[in-house]
């Protein structure tokens, strides 16, 4: 308990804090004096503090960390550690404790009251560990607990009971009705539907536990002896355990009957989609599988629309960047390329750019596979080449729509690129991407596939490179000085950088979300006389870079001095940019 001393601490501190006035902090004073209780229960009860906020001073008065579940995420347990087999459910609930992190044999602890010492003692007994206590509320830690123990770990004990069930009665388990699959999957009561038959409720699970960790792909691959479960978050593949082997047929087909995919087909390729709906979100899933040589294998691509930034000022680009591509993207017409490799986040400029630019006096269509995301205003189509609407086909329909701005998904083939190069020089503004390296590269890639020069720098405006590169976690990310063997001939202007760390907020991973590096090569006069003479694009490069164009590589490297991201995942980004 705390004592006087202490008690006059706080209430200086709340009165420091601007939460609490000298006369508030002197009625709280009597009222404890006559009922007794903590003086932070009294201000609380009171009604002069609140809870969130007296536990937060409490924090610093103790010098222990507060974390809120709040939109930060902070008090979250990390995966993979087996954090609910140390504090069973029932120990967390009765002593309002949830275990946040585990690193070797010290355990971070939330708790209500960090003074406990002999909750504080029964814990590493229970545990073996040296604990770590950091403070919440405990109303965050009671919801917390329940995500975690009634959410995060029915994935792990769904699977842990596959291991115990024959194999035959798993294969009964995968029979869903053909009904079920004209529904879109809710996921909201997944915690009710106990008795859901396992197989149901596994991918169920695996579908929930990936949108709970902001996974943007689920990877599901048979080998000989085992099945392998693994979640693309940042960009990177994390693996999580598996379910037993036997139920692999049984997944694909629940997965396959959800997607509208043909059940009895093995030997062939196959790409549906189906819905997902957690509370107001709704999740688009679009599902590819392949035949292996052990079977089939699934990705589930995660689009969760309201995850999505559509803000080009938000996306991460620099502010000369962002200025060149407003000026751009104003023009009446003309020729404006993303190029980047597969997961570069082109489509998500490309929709950012059409947020920005569409009104009412504007008619936007764009010609797309797939539709990734649905925009108010604009006319959005979906290619289907087994029925001959293809990109060109469909830029010639659009051609006589009255378009004033048109996006072509990607350009494949030279048809594409010669029916937008057209439509730029006969007054539209044409946007698209290309899989090339830079944006330099864009320009001799499009000559390579037929386009001629004098069209092509007629009609291009500005190409756009970008790679995304993780950021640094803003809880645990660690400043440090770099050695010089680790820089080698890379010049910084900053002394001190940072590097990941990992705490329960990022999963242990040391990062969290990711920002967009990228170079903005506009086309001017001289760039346009080095494409009519079919120039090398070294040559366009170090041109546009006389002309003050950020590289990749040094766009990569200010977002290091920045303290958005650690040096190496720079340099794994942009290092052959340069």
């Amino acid at each position: 308990m705390l004592n006087k001393g202490r008690y006059l601490k706080l209430g200086e501190l709340l009165i420091k804090e601007g939460l609490l006035d000298e006369a508030q902090l002197e009625k709280a004073i009597s009222v404890q004096r006559q009922e007794g209780g903590r003086l932070g229960e009294v201000l609380v009860k009171l009604g002069l503090v609140k809870e969130d906020q007296m536990v937060a001073v409490l924090g610093k008065q103790l010098n222990v960390p507060y974390f809120s579940l709040g939109t930060g995420g902070m008090l979250k347990p990390a995966i993979d550690q087996g954090l609910e087999r140390l504090i069973p459910h029932d120990f967390a609930i009765k002593n309002s404790v949830l275990p946040l992190s585990r690193t070797l044999r010290s355990l971070t602890v939330a708790m209500s009251d960090p003074l406990d010492l002999i909750l504080i003692d029964n814990l590493g007994r229970l545990t073996n560990c040296e604990i770590n206590p950091v403070i919440a509320t405990k109303p965050d830690i009671v919801k917390a607990i329940g995500d975690f123990y009634g959410k995060s770990a029915m994935l792990k004990q769904a699977v842990e009971d596959t291991y115990d069930v024959p194999s035959s009665e798993s294969a009964a388990t995968g029979v869903i009705s053909e009904e079920e699959s004209d529904q879109e999957l809710s996921l909201d009561k997944l915690v009710a539907r106990a008795e859901e038959a396992p197989v149901v409720k596994l991918v169920d699970l695996i579908i929930r536990q990936a949108i709970d960790e902001r996974a943007s792909d689920i990877h599901i691959e048979p080998f000989k002896d085992k099945i392998s479960l693994r979640y693309r978050i940042d960009g990177k593949l994390y693996e999580i355990p598996p379910p037993a082997k036997h139920l692999h047929m049984p997944i694909i087909s629940r997965i396959k009957i959800l997607s509208k995919l043909d059940i009895a087909e093995k030997r062939l390729p196959q790409d549906g989609s189906f819905l997902v709906r957690m509370g107001e979100r709704p999740i688009d899933i679009r599902v590819s599988s392949i035949p292996t040589i052990y079977g089939e294998k699934i990705v589930m691509r995660l689009l969760d629309r309201s995850q999505v930034v559509l803000d080009l000022g938000k996306l991460g680009f620099e502010p000369k960047q962002l200025e060149l591509i407003r000026k751009c993207i104003k023009t009446p017409y003309g020729l404006i390329f993303l190029t980047g490799p597969t997961g570069s986040g082109k489509t998500t400029t490309l929709y950012a750019i059409l947020s920005e630019i569409r009104s009412s006096t504007k008619n936007i269509v764009t010609i797309e596979d797939p539709v990734e995301y649905k925009l108010d205003g604009v006319n959005q189509v979906q290619i289907k080449p087994e029925i001959g609407l293809t990109f060109a086909t469909a830029l010639r329909s659009f051609l006589r729509q009255d378009p004033d701005i048109m996006l072509v998904g990607e350009v494949r083939d030279l048809e594409t690129a010669q029916i937008c190069v057209r439509s730029a020089l006969t007054g539209h503004l044409v946007l698209s991407t290309l899989h090339t390296n830079d944006a330099p590269t864009a320009i001799s890639r499009l000559m390579d596939i037929g386009i001629e020069p004098y069209m092509l720098s007629s009609s291009l405006i500005a190409v756009i490179g970008q790679r995304l590169v993780r950021k640094l976690c803003l809880e645990c990310k660690e400043a440090y000085e770099p050695k010089p063997e680790e820089l080698k001939n890379i010049k910084l202007k900053a002394d001190l950088i940072y590097k990941a760390k990992g705490c329960a907020r990022c999963n242990n991973t040391g990062y969290k979300g990711r920002v967009c590096v990228s170079e903005v090569m506009f086309v001017n006069e001289e760039i346009r006389s080095l494409i009519s003479q079919r120039a090398p694009f070294q040559q366009i490069r170090d041109v546009a870079k006389s002309f003050g164009m950020q590289t990749l590589y040094e766009s990569a490297l200010k977002k290091v001095e920045e303290g958005s991201t650690s040096l190496e995942d720079a340099l794994s980004i942009a290092l052959g940019a340069e």
